[in-house]
């Protein structure tokens, strides 16, 4: 069963008692200290392991349901609805998690670039019963598409990737967390700190915390996602909501805590498009997988990687430490890729995923 260790609740504890949240993430995740060998040079490297958040699917997604499926708890809710990509992570996390608190789940998924992950996603919200529906087009289109499913059906809407202020909250409590494994000495303090920037929660919630625990850590955020959903614009506009909110709740929360965050906005590993492989991420794939026994994908985490191998071996200094944040829910998913006997469940524009 998860734990709760919640440092959320040791650091602001009004905080915490104003944003209550279930138990689903087994806390704090490990961080441990490991040896790269780069050509000729053998460098050290801090692994954050967000995979083990949850024995069942775990990533970073499993941080933010806690506080997100509370919330639809609160509001007495039978159904959630979310969003994503065909292969989106958050959006099996949403449906596998919501299931274990008794809530139907309806996943309004687009089209992506074709990954072996597309048909595992498929065949995995089939076995869970989810609803899955197709979502696309333009904007009135996707908003009837929404209204449609959503409207009337006492359904609580998680936006995309669990983005939110209060799904930053959880990271906040996350980068409390690192914090307090950096003061227990089981890791040096990260000098850098490289994640995936996908819907940004994680990459402002991390840094808000890391600011208010007063680490001097610069946060990587490795673009992975397409531009109409990171920006740096939209990333400060989320950094300052939530530290509003969250200083509104609990006024010991530093008023000016947004201005301290350090984040470092990075575009250069995207590669052509959402999903997308890069040669830079599959190397880092590869190295990660023989050298750090790390599973991991070519559309955030191999691309996060990479950016921490590129400025590894730019680096002329031996003394930094980096850290690279694992969010990928790294568990295999106990379905086939095979073409399902019944797709009677799927929008018949998604059997393309099973050629």
């Amino acid at each position: 069963m998860p734990s709760m260790v919640d440092h959320l609740s040791q650091v602001f504890p009004t905080l915490a008692e104003r944003l209550p949240r279930i138990t689903l993430a087994d806390l704090p995740t490990r961080a441990e200290l490991r040896v790269l060998s780069i050509g000729n040079k053998r460098v050290p490297i801090i692994i954050k392991h967000d995979e083990e958040t949850n024995a069942v699917y775990g990533g970073n997604k499993v941080r933010k349901l806690e506080y997100l499926l509370q919330r639809a708890l609160e509001h007495k809710a039978s159904r959630v609805a979310t969003f994503g990509a065909v292969a989106s992570n958050h959006a099996i996390a949403t449906a596998l998690h919501s299931a274990t608190v008794g809530l139907d789940c309806t996943c309004l998924l687009s089209h992506q670039f074709k990954t072996p992950q597309a048909a595992l996603a498929l065949n995995m919200h089939l076995k869970r019963g989810t609803e899955i529906v197709r979502y696309g087009g333009k904007r009135p289109q996707r908003v009837a598409t929404m209204r449609r499913y959503v409207r009337g059906r006492n359904a609580w809407v998680i936006p995309i990737g669990g983005s939110n202020w209060l799904g930053a909250v959880a990271f906040f409590n996350a980068g409390l967390e690192l914090a307090a494994q950096v003061a227990d000495r089981v890791i040096p303090a990260p000098d850098r700190l490289y994640v995936a920037n996908g819907t940004m929660a994680t990459v402002a919630g991390l840094a808000l915390g890391i600011a208010a625990a007063g680490l001097d850590t610069e946060i990587q955020a490795i673009r992975v996602t397409h531009k109409t959903v990171a920006h740096p614009q939209a990333m400060r506009r989320l950094l300052h909501k939530t530290a509003f909110l969250m200083h509104r709740l609990d006024s010991s929360v530093p008023e000016d805590l947004a201005g301290r965050a350090r984040i470092h906005y990075r575009d250069e590993f995207f590669g052509t498009g959402y999903a997308h492989p890069t040669p830079a991420g599959d190397r880092a794939i590869e190295l990660a997988a023989e050298q750090l026994g790390l599973k991991l994908e070519s559309t955030y985490t191999g691309k996060a990687l990479a950016a921490l191998l590129h400025d590894l071996q730019q680096s002329e200094s031996t003394d930094q430490h980096f850290l690279f944040w694992n969010t990928y829910a790294a568990k295999s998913l106990p379905v086939s890729a095979a073409r399902p006997d019944d797709t009677s469940g799927l929008p018949a524009e998604f059997l393309r995923y099973f050629d």
